[in-house]
């Protein structure tokens, strides 16, 4: 294997054993020659995934001293914050989604205002169902303008993915607006996720972009009460929010 896929490779597996408890949080990792030995690899190729590593939260390190593990929930990719499946899969869960209904409708003022399109303009809008291990967590609503609903609506109901199957058409997302806040489930929402009317949702609305600042899709997720969590993580160097799971038994 290649040394720049190898860096991630070494990346990837020393995150899973922080994400883990294997070092405890404020523990030390190993050292770089430990690590380089454990994973037959240079000693570059180990600075080049602690780097990784640092830049995604999971570590932290001052100079003379070894890389400590931060208490803190790890940062996510832009990718992994994206995309519901491509966040469950980090964590090692089993992500599934069903189509619950989708139509092509008249796009409301919010729709409109977040979709840039004039008001009464057609939209593609689906109701999903996700779930981790079959267990239901999240209801999506999303409303596409045509041209990407019309890719949307060829797509197989049980699509785990839709935004790698976008991705696969071409589609690319490369900005996105979250609000978080809560709502409280309709009767919809308490069907689908076996809660009583009026449970108090976790709530994401999203806008995405693509490269050009064209928007591809505006959503409103609801999730169940102590399945997920969003930390956001402030420096001087960046704002990130992430994305993680809670238990709520």
């Amino acid at each position: 294997m290649a040394e720049t896929a190898r860096y991630r490779q070494v990346a990837a597996e020393v995150r899973a054993e922080a994400r883990a408890g294997a070092y405890g949080a404020g523990g030390r990792l190993p050292s770089e020659e430990e690590l380089a030995a454990r994973y037959s690899v240079s000693r570059g190729t180990v600075r080049q995934a602690l780097s990784v590593l640092r830049a995604e939260g999971v570590v932290t390190s001052r100079r003379g001293t070894r890389r400590v593990v931060l208490a803190a929930p790890p940062l996510q990719s832009f990718a992994e914050l994206m995309s519901f499946t491509r966040w469950a899969r980090s964590l090692g869960e089993s992500p599934g989604g069903r189509v619950v209904r989708q139509e092509r409708r008249a796009a409301g003022p919010e729709e409109s205002a977040q979709l840039r399109l004039p008001e009464g303009s057609e939209v593609h809008w689906v109701l999903r169902l996700r779930t981790l291990a079959d267990r239901p967590v999240m209801v999506e609503r999303t409303s596409y303008p045509p041209s990407i609903g019309a890719l949307v609506a060829a797509m197989p109901p049980d699509t785990v993915s839709v935004s790698e199957a976008l991705e696969h058409a071409g589609v690319l997302l490369a900005d996105a607006d979250h609000t978080v806040d809560l709502a409280f489930a309709d009767e919809e929402d308490a069907a689908l996720l076996g809660c009583p009317v009026g449970t108090a949702l976790l709530r994401e609305r999203r806008r995405s972009t693509d490269p050009a600042g064209v928007p591809v899709e505006w959503s409103d997720d609801r999730y169940l009460p102590g399945t997920v969590a969003f930390t956001v993580h402030n420096s001087l160097a960046s704002t990130a929010l992430s994305r993680h799971r809670t238990d709520s038994e």
